[in-house]
């Protein structure tokens, strides 16, 4: 009785499971979602790298249903035709996008459903086969599709101009280098633009003057008979800039980096080659153009070199040509000043230091070739007098009629 009993159990059981396993299907079938799902096909014009049985369908970013197929067309081998399970009453109509969209970097793929007007008509079957959705013809490109694409048409107007872009790479090489043969230019353009509209240079930039001549064996004791103009200096465009210069090789120039001098060189040049005869005892003597006095002769100075020589060791090279001419516009005298110092370390300050010691030492030789020049030339012409105001002994007094005797008292014989 006991194992009869046992056995009936275990039938109860069995048969209890069995019901249950019917239970669920039927709930899966009508409650569950899939006895309630519309079925759709999707036509892609290309590849859909990705998709595969089992991808999600999402309708404006909802998962609202699976791909229960994928196939290639029987009469178009180019398409690929997708068959979709969507929950029922999901509202898509004929005018629905479709695209297939990558879930992340390495993700699968999944067929997209988005927009759509609620007065658009439901897509229609034909001969039973369930209703078709058309993607769009690029629905099926993924971003890396579409990065090579790109790299593709790129490669293609680069081949098809690779001859005017290998011509303009040249025409920007050549104006390159111009543009670097001429960047002194270009530095002292842009120095003229920023004192023509009041700009100033950098506050902490260190600015540095020349010194003048100083060391004269003696002043003269009186001013001299001549006078002298000194104009401002002429020089190549390359040095008229307030740029402190370095020429490392031939002729090639580059500035000191953070450091310049105190005016453009022309100027600063002149303004100590006028103090240096001041300090030799000619200050009456010598003046500038601007200053609008003039001169008996003119002190020219054309500057050929000024800078600093790193071709070997540093070295401060100095060469200008010193002209006299005199009113009439006629060269007496003229004579080359070239002088060299060492610079002591290679800094902003070594270098100034080696043009104090060569420039002063050109001005004094400047200050004595002048002065010795000049004396030994003829006093200039004294200016004519100017007519007296008063009359002379031959013209009678303007008060005093010509033909009316003078009034002094003749001389009378002595009474006797």
């Amino acid at each position: 009785m006991e194992t009869r009993a046992r056995y009936a159990l275990i039938g109860l059981f069995m048969l209890a499971v069995i019901l249950a396993s019917f239970a669920f299907v039927y709930w899966l079938e009508n409650k569950g979602g899939f006895g309630n799902q519309d079925i759709y096909q999707v036509r892609f014009q290309g590849s859909v790298s990705g998709l595969e049985v089992g991808s999600e369908v999402l309708f404006n970013g909802l998962r609202v249903g699976d791909v229960t197929k994928v196939s290639l067309s029987a009469d178009r081998p180019q398409d690929v035709v997708a068959t979709i399970a969507v929950v029922h009453n999901t509202p898509v109509r004929d005018d629905t996008a479709v695209t297939i969209e990558t879930q992340g970097l390495t993700g699968g793929a999944a067929i997209a459903l988005s927009g759509g007007t609620s007065s658009s008509p439901l897509p229609a079957s034909e001969n039973g086969t369930p209703p078709m959705l058309l993607a769009a013809p690029d629905a099926g490109q993924d971003w890396t599709q579409a990065a090579r694409d790109a790299f593709q048409q790129m490669n293609q107007v680069l081949s098809e101009n690779s001859q005017s872009l290998n011509s303009a790479i040249k025409n920007i090489d050549t104006f390159a280098g111009a543009l670097a043969r001429n960047s002194d230019k270009v530095d002292g353009i842009l120095a003229g633009i920023e004192r023509l509209t009041g700009g100033t240079a950098t506050a902490d930039m260190p600015v540095y003057d020349l010194v003048a001549a100083t060391d004269f064996p003696a002043k003269p004791a009186e001013a001299p008979a001549w006078t002298l103009v000194v104009p401002e200096p002429s020089t190549l465009m390359g040095f008229n800039t307030d740029k402190i210069l370095l020429q490392p090789e031939g002729s090639e120039s580059v500035a000191v980096a953070n450091a310049r001098w105190g005016d453009n060189l022309p100027i600063l040049v002149q303004a100590k080659v006028l103090q240096s005869f001041e300090n030799a005892g000619y200050t009456q003597s010598v003046s500038r153009t601007r200053d609008g006095l003039t001169g008996d002769y003119q002190l020219l100075i054309d500057i050929r070199r000024f800078h600093i020589s790193t071709a070997k060791d540093a070295v401060a090279d100095i060469d200008f040509v010193a002209k006299l001419a005199n009113k009439d516009g006629k060269i007496i005298a003229a004579k080359t000043f070239q002088a060299t110092a060492p610079a002591k370390s290679s800094d902003a300050q070594a270098y100034i230091d080696a043009f104090d010691q060569a420039f002063s030492k050109l001005e004094a030789d400047l200050v004595d070739w002048t002065a010795t020049t000049l004396a030994s030339q003829p006093p200039p012409l004294a200016e004519p007098a100017a007519p007296a105001d008063q009359p002379s002994a031959e013209q009678p007094p303007a008060d005093q009629p010509p033909d009316e005797p003078s009034a002094a008292v003749p001389d009378q014989p002595p009474t006797p």
